[in-house]
């Protein structure tokens, strides 16, 4: 009798330990991304026989939510998606990655790979680039007799033109550290970096002339409130009609579009270029969001499936065609995407493949809190129009203090 008792006993807890493997848990970030996941899951579960626990947070908290579940080794997370150039070094070197042996990566571009790897080993899988281009109205531009801009100096001349007492002539962010990727690529096309051979430099004379020039344009014809604003604030009155240029990642370009969401017709908007600075052409294109399994699941077997359904060629298919921007090379080239996806979107993904630069913020370790000091100086530039005196010693401190971290993160003049 023992002895059935046990055997029984034994069969419970197999069949527990087996109903367990078959549930896990999947964080995902509010992006237009993870919302195409979450309408597709119920679809994996019914192949699969995998209960998935979906858990969909704002981006800032997903990476809170994360940080402290694995810092104290309690998490559960199977899966997650993860921002390689704001957590990715972070998460690499406090072993919260699991390395993804026996998944194919030879349908991503290079220069995605290389914010995937970290020494020979893949990390996270790409699954959406982005690159900084121009949202502009079509018919306020085609009212003002107006053409696209393609400089910085007709960037300025149009927002001018444009701006009136219910709509904004130019919009980018403007929150400090929100604001750092999006001014990123101005620096850029002023000849300026955030980090130089392992050095902050965005205390150059390049670096703050695109600095006062971002915030001369978010003074002038920018919406009212912008240093309260990123992305989030800023779509919402595009879609209503109260801007007239945007400059922002190309992701959110369906969104913009969506008749459900905008009361701004489709055929309106347009999408170009960022326009060029006096020293370059040259937008960020980035490894926005990749998708990783947790070294500390304990369904790693079940967490490789999911991962490889979830960022699969058929599901970045159906994200393109929805004007996601998707990292495989095979979603751009499909002939049914070509077909279906916006000519100006195909246009400038290829314009920022060729002339673009993989960062969008400076890439370390301490990379949230060298936003927040660079975001300092781009509030002193908008609140001063450009214009403060006090530019250039606040950023040589900043530059300074990012200094710091490095060093504090062995990261100094690492390159």
């Amino acid at each position: 009798m023992r002895k059935l008792i046990a055997i029984l006993l034994a069969v419970v807890l197999v069949m527990a330990v087996s109903a367990q493997a078959k549930e896990i848990r999947v964080l995902l970030a509010n992006h237009p991304y993870g919302d195409l996941l979450k309408t597709v899951i119920a679809e994996y579960e019914a192949a699969s026989g995998v209960k998935v626990n979906v858990e969909s947070l704002q981006e800032s908290q997903l990476t809170t939510k994360l940080t402290t579940e694995f810092a104290t080794n309690s998490s559960t997370v199977d899966v997650f998606m993860t921002r390689p150039l704001q957590e990715g070094k972070m998460f690499y070197k406090n072993g919260w990655y699991e390395p993804l042996a026996g998944y194919d990566f030879s349908d991503y571009p290079e220069s995605a790979m290389g914010i995937a790897r970290f020494g020979a080993k893949p990390y996270l899988v790409p699954l959406v680039t982005e690159w900084q281009v121009l949202y502009y109205r079509k018919d306020l531009l085609a009212k003002a007799k107006l053409k696209v801009p393609t400089t910085f100096a007709e960037l300025e001349a149009a927002a001018k033109a444009l701006k009136t007492a219910d709509i904004a002539g130019f919009a980018s962010r403007g929150r400090g550290a929100a604001a750092v990727t999006q001014l990123s690529s101005y620096i850029y096309n002023y000849g300026g970096r955030y980090l130089d051979k392992g050095k902050a430099v965005f205390d150059s004379k390049e670096a703050l002339d695109a600095t006062r020039f971002y915030g001369r344009m978010l003074a002038n014809y920018g919406p009212t409130g912008v240093t309260s604003m990123s992305w989030e604030n800023i779509m919402p009155l595009f879609q209503a009609g109260k801007v007239a240029m945007w400059t922002d990642a190309s992701v959110f370009y369906g969104q913009i579009v969506d008749p459900a969401k905008s009361q701004v017709k489709a055929a309106d908007v347009g999408i170009a270029n960022l326009p060029a600075g006096p020293k370059a052409s040259s937008p960020f294109i980035v490894v926005s969001w990749g998708m990783a399994v947790a070294r500390q699941s304990k369904n790693k077997a079940l967490a490789m499936d999911f991962i490889k359904w979830a960022t699969s060629k058929e599901l970045a298919k159906k994200g393109l065609i929805a004007n996601i921007t998707m990292a495989r090379n095979s979603a751009w080239a499909d002939p049914e995407v070509r077909a279906k996806a916006n000519a100006e979107l195909v246009a400038s993904q290829a314009f920022a493949a060729k002339n673009g630069y993989p960062y969008d913020r400076p890439y370390m370790s301490a990379v949230g809190n060298a936003r927040d000091l660079i975001g300092e100086v781009i509030i002193e530039s908008i609140n001063t129009a450009g214009t403060s005196t006090k530019l250039e010693q606040l950023a040589k401190d900043k530059v300074r203090a990012v200094n710091e971290l490095l060093e504090d993160t062995g990261e100094f003049g690492v390159y």
